[in-house]
Formats: structure tokens, C-alpha cells, sequence
């Protein structure tokens, strides 16, 4: 099963289940609040002492009806069979899932077993997040963690400064075009030069000056 679509989804209000308690499901977990979850339940007989303790444990064997309610799932035990049921389960509610140990071959999967997605590395930096997918968990870190000594810091401070400013071209009643303009320009050699001289305020200050109409929004001085 190729996994082609990439989407930043907003995990902060719906039930996430994970069937497992070890390792991998921990990584998980961990990856899951960092992304800002605050619905989280794992389900396995025991669990890894390093599980979170924001995380809701029940701590029996899987049955679907654990699923109930779940916005997604994670099957992440080391029994293939598990994570057969909870795929087969989750098709059959129409909940997404992800499978830990999907080997993509169609000769030998049951139908109905696939996940429907995979998690690739993650880099957060502020507001700048990457992410990388390379045909392998360990090949995809290995990535991530060559391009992270090369990132340059402005990108960063232009990644926390768009959760600023974006929002404010976007509210400003200014034409399409001129959006697109103002936006382009902001990830630009010139707003990169200006962040990097003057921080986050001279580039606010930077793109008043630009686009004047951006001034008539209550609260958008240069002071």
C-alpha cells in the first residue's frame, strides 16, 4: 500500500487510541502530545514504564469495542494478529489507523489488514516543522537528522513569525492577489535579510511599510 498523501491533522480534540504498551507505542504517545493530543488512550495488558502518564491506560487485552468513540488509532503491538484485528475493526467504523508492522505485500496480507497511513520523522523547531519519509523508519530519521544541522535559524524565526502575521493579512480585507504578494514576499531573501537584522518586530514593522492597507487593522502601528 503506497502512502502518498501528506496533511498536518489536528489531533487536540479527538480520541487517538493506541493498542500497545511498549516501545513503539510509547513513541507514539509521546509524539501525539507533542503534536498537542489531549485525548489519548492505550490499550495492552502491560506497559512500558516510560508510557506518559497523561495517557488513559486500559490495561486488559484488545477488544473492538475499545475502539468506541476513537478519531483514529495506532496499532502498535508486536502481535501481527492484534494489529490484523484492530485494522480490520477500524476499516469497519470508518476510523483511520496506522499499523506499526505493515509489510507492504499484497500475496500475503489479508484484505482489510492495511494501515491507512504512515508517521514519518518529525523536526520541530518553533513553528517550523519537517518531515521525512524515506522508505524506512530508521533511513527517515537518519535524514531528519542531517538536515537539522543544516537548518538555517531564520527560517525558524520566519516559521514563528507567520503565526503572527499570516493571520493578519488573512483578516485584513486585502484582495487575493495582494494576499499572495504578501505572503510570497514574506518567505522572501528580503524578509529573511530583515529577520535576521531586526527580529520578529522589524519584520511586522518591514510589512506594514509594504502593504499599507495592513494598517488599517486595529492595533497595527509601527510603535
Amino acid at each position: 500500500m503506497r502512502h502518498e498523501y501528506p496533511i498536518l491533522l489536528d489531533v487536540s480534540k479527538r480520541l487517538i487510541v493506541i493498542v500497545g504498551g511498549g516501545s513503539v507505542a510509547v513513541r507514539k504517545a509521546r509524539g501525539l502530545l507533542e503534536a498537542g493530543a489531549t485525548r489519548l488512550r492505550a490499550v495492552a495488558p502491560e506497559f512500558d514504564a516510560a508510557m506518559p502518564a497523561e495517557i488513559e491506560r486500559i490495561a486488559a487485552a484488545y477488544e473492538s469495542r475499545q475502539l468506541d468513540g476513537a478519531g483514529l488509532v495506532f496499532a502498535a503491538t508486536n502481535v501481527p494478529a492484534v494489529n490484523e484485528q484492530v485494522a480490520l475493526d477500524a476499516h469497519a467504523r470508518g476510523i483511520l489507523v496506522g499499523r506499526a508492522d505493515w509489510v507492504d505485500d499484497e500475496a500475503t496480507n489479508r484484505p482489510g489488514t492495511s494501515g491507512d497511513f504512515v508517521t514519518p520523522a518529525r523536526l520541530s523547531r518553533g513553528a517550523l516543522q519537517i518531515f521525512v519519509a524515506a522508505g524506512s523508519s530508521a533511513l527517515s530519521a537518519a535524514v531528519r537528522d542531517r538536515l537539522a544541522d543544516r537548518l538555517d535559524p531564520n527560517w525558524i524565526a520566519l516559521a514563528d513569525a507567520m503565526t503572527e502575521l499570516r493571520p493578519m493579512i488573512l483578516r485584513s480585507g486585502m484582495t487575493p492577489p495582494r494576499r499572495r504578494l504578501a505572503l510570497r514576499e514574506l518567505a522572501g531573501t528580503d524578509a529573511m535579510d530583515t529577520v535576521a537584522r531586526s527580529g520578529r518586530d522589524g519584520l511586522r514593522r518591514w510589512l506594514l511599510e509594504r502593504f499599507t492597507e495592513l494598517n488599517n487593522i486595529p492595533g497595527n502601528d509601527h510603535d
